[in-house]
């Protein structure tokens, strides 16, 4: 078997993965900040 339909499969493939994951930019931004809040007031609170 040739090598360009992987390629090619392989391609489609990162393309789908990176609108999925454009899809939600802001929302893993927020939950990374809330993350990051949470775990700082655990922290101050010791």
């Amino acid at each position: 078997m040739s090598q360009e339909p992987e390629d090619i499969r392989q391609q489609r493939r990162e393309e789908k993965l990176r609108k999925k994951r454009e899809r939600i930019p802001k929302h893993g931004k927020n939950l990374a900040r809330i993350y990051m809040d949470a775990i700082l007031k655990r922290l101050k609170r010791r």
